[in-house]
């Protein structure tokens, strides 16, 4: 009966506290990560973004010294 007691004191003071994810919240964060990568991924190889940098790399490298 005491042990009983003593756990439902430290669930209550909030010292048995989930201090992880579990399983499924690790393969939500790795599909949105995974996601997020894809997207990234689109934007930088895209045809603007790609010609912007060029411009960008290009007037740095025509900068008199």
């Amino acid at each position: 009966m005491k042990i009983m007691w003593i756990r439902l004191r430290a669930a209550l003071s909030g010292r048995h506290r989930d201090a992880g994810m579990s399983t499924s919240e690790y393969a939500m964060g790795t599909i949105a990560a995974c996601a997020f990568a894809a997207v990234l991924y689109k934007v930088v190889t895209s045809e603007v973004v790609s010609t912007a940098l060029q411009s960008t790399i290009g007037k740095a490298l025509d900068v008199p010294f």
